[in-house]
């Protein structure tokens, strides 16, 4: 299904881990984050997640910084180029998602996900 999901994605110049690296910071308290952090959420290493946030940041859409309660952390913040790059993708990821991950469940794959989805949610300690 990755596979399937990124298709769409590459029309946006973008891979399906280009796009959960924007993503997840566009959704971080004020578009930044620690790069450790990041590497968790979208599941790639910290040298994977270095590479693509430099090509980010020659791109325009992400600026790197030491963290200023940690120095020892280094902090990704989306620009306003970068989280225009996330709106405009987001529905094309939206769309796949729907069409290959959700729309072939019956309304009784849908139910049962969701009582699955809420045990892993409550399950899973927050970053």
């Amino acid at each position: 299904m990755p596979g399937r999901l990124e298709a769409p994605l590459r029309k946006s110049g973008l891979s399906l881990f280009d796009y959960l690296v924007l993503s997840h910071i566009s959704e971080a308290p004020d578009r930044s984050i620690r790069m450790s952090e990041l590497a968790v959420l979208a599941n790639g290493s910290l040298s994977r997640l270095s590479n693509v946030v430099k090509r980010f940041e020659q791109r325009g859409w992400v600026v790197r910084h030491p963290d200023p309660d940690n120095g020892r952390y280094t902090i990704a913040s989306l620009t306003d180029s970068g989280f225009g790059v996330v709106e405009a993708a987001a529905p094309v990821h939206l769309r796949a998602v729907r069409q290959y991950a959700l729309d072939p469940l019956t309304a009784e794959d849908r139910q049962a996900l969701t009582r699955i989805a809420a045990k892993l949610r409550v399950s899973i300690p927050p970053p």
